[in-house]
């Protein structure tokens, strides 16, 4: 057997997400409406009885993880692993502003997963690192019956991630939209096969 249900959840709304800006490995932090979002949403997350409970190290996650922890009755381990996208040059900055910067940069970055914003990461880069995140939990659920972890990222990992697990190829990830605060993908296996199904994706409360 094998980890059997993985849930990603996208952490709450934050200053930047507000403001239109562009995060990627800065720091934000979550507003009144994000941890509202995060104790919202803990009840529904809690009702699939993780085993685990993992979250980046970003703070806007680890916030919204903590919530999530609370209302499950599971610790927080941390995984840099998980972190969102580095965009380089762009972390901070608006679209209109990086058009502005980078004419067509933003469309090339949306349509093509190799493409890699200026000193930052592509999303095959971000899978590259996030995957095995997963592989290592795959090894030690390998004796049990069943298991469900709680992934709590960001939606550009989250796109990339499922797009990864799912095996599709890399053409079609940009088909794999975005996925809004406190909003959750849901994949799982049956229990005679490994391949991963997506059960349920940008699935919220509100």
């Amino acid at each position: 057997m094998s980890l059997q249900r993985l849930v990603l959840l996208r952490h709450g709304q934050t200053d930047y997400n507000v403001a239109g800006r562009m995060q990627g490995h800065l720091d934000s932090v979550l507003t009144e409406t994000g941890l509202a979002q995060a104790a919202g949403v803990a009840p529904e997350i809690a009702r699939f009885a993780p085993d685990r409970l993992i979250s980046s190290d970003l703070r806007r996650a680890v916030d919204t993880a903590d919530i999530v922890g609370a209302a499950c009755s599971q610790p927080v381990k941390l995984d840099a692993r998980l972190r969102e996208t580095h965009l380089g040059e762009w972390q901070g900055c608006s679209v209109a502003e990086i058009e502005q910067a980078w004419p067509g940069a933003i469309a090339a970055w949306r349509s093509d997963p190799a493409w890699t914003p200026p000193g930052g990461e592509s999303r095959i880069d971000v899978v590259r690192r996030s995957q095995p995140v997963v592989d290592e939990l795959d090894e030690e659920f390998a004796s049990a019956p069943d298991g469900t972890v709680v992934l709590v990222a960001h939606g550009g990992l989250i796109a990339g991630l499922v797009s990864g697990l799912l095996a599709l190829p890399t053409s079609a990830w940009p088909s794999i939209g975005g996925i809004g605060n406190c909003h959750w993908a849901a994949l799982a296996r049956r229990a005679d096969h490994p391949r991963w199904r997506l059960v349920g994706y940008n699935v919220g409360t509100w």
